[in-house]
């Protein structure tokens, strides 16, 4: 039995990566509460002060919204919560926002007992679909006309970060009319996408756009994390040239998107095997003369975009 059955608790634990549905979640929680929300950063609160937080009501409210974020990161005060949760008053709700949360404390094994606890988790490489789920659940919300395909080409375009795709809807939101190149007009390509561009120009053995896009790109970008990039594509196409499998099945297997997988895979099926496997070493190759600093990051990327630009 939980040591403060039969008490009247309210603890709330957000906890996990994904900021942007943690922040939403909190703002949810504060717009609920009828009242100033108190707020607190656990690292400059004092042992002191912990009474203050979880008891009894102050003279300007009969109810309290507490919320400390990071609490955790003090150990002192984090070690002696427990102590203080059977005191914690009925009319204090006490919110703790812990994003990096250790799991193997005491003092996380007492709250889990008595403490909702909802953790957010980031979206990763295989997580298109939902991202997709959540973009067309929140266009309807807020009255935003997108298609299905349309919702694809936005995901793919602005990658799996919660708060750009909402930057992207509000850009949206403004729009009567939206269609592919709306969307590839308002909204900018995420550097997966800029990726993918430079990839599929030299598939399509157009040279003066690599060169141009790898200028423009050795502006703002990182060449190692670029070539990272690139490999990843390349592995993609590989993929798509071996397997026989549909272009979504593939997706599915190797855990990307399968809008952009599907766009190689034209691409794979002219290469074939043989010149699917001679696009992987241009970059194995490029990877190890940047490894070796045989010449500048940026040359070694382009020579190895123009090799894929001459395969038949």
């Amino acid at each position: 039995m939980s040591p403060l059955s039969g008490a009247c608790i309210m603890i709330t634990i957000l906890t996990g990566d994904n900021d942007f549905e943690l922040q939403r979640a909190l703002r949810r929680i504060e717009e609920e509460f009828d009242g100033r929300a108190e707020k607190y950063d656990g690292v400059d609160l004092d042992l002191k002060q912990l009474p203050d937080l979880v008891m009894g009501i102050t003279l300007f409210a009969d109810k309290r919204l507490v919320i400390v974020k990071d609490m955790s990161a003090n150990k002192t005060l984090w070690n002696e919560l427990p102590a203080y949760l059977p005191r914690i008053s009925d009319d204090v709700h006490l919110v703790l926002v812990e994003p990096k949360l250790d799991k193997r404390t005491k003092t996380y094994k007492d709250l889990q007992k008595n403490a909702a606890i909802t953790t957010y988790k980031a979206w990763g490489e295989r997580d298109s679909l939902q991202a997709e789920k959540w973009v067309a659940d929140e266009s309807k919300r807020r009255g935003i006309m997108l298609d299905a395909k349309n919702i694809r080409l936005l995901v793919a375009r602005v990658g799996l970060d919660q708060w750009l795709l909402d930057q992207a809807l509000y850009k949206l939101s403004f729009v009567d009319e939206i269609n592919a190149q709306t969307i590839e007009t308002l909204i900018d390509a995420n550097p997966t996408e800029n990726v993918f561009n430079l990839f599929e120009a030299a598939l399509g053995a157009n040279k003066a756009a690599v060169t141009q896009m790898i200028r423009v790109l050795s502006l703002s970008e990182d060449p190692f994390r670029l070539l990272g990039l690139l490999s990843g594509q390349a592995f993609q196409l590989a993929a798509l040239a071996v397997a026989d499998k549909s272009s979504a099945e593939v997706a599915k297997d190797i855990g990307a998107h399968p809008f952009a997988v599907g766009k190689l895979a034209t691409h794979a099926k002219k290469l074939g095997r043989s010149g699917a496997r001679s696009v992987v070493a241009a970059f194995v190759e490029a990877d190890s003369g940047m490894k070796k600093s045989v010449a500048d990051p940026w040359l070694l990327i382009e020579r190895a975009l123009l090799k894929v630009a001459t395969m038949k």
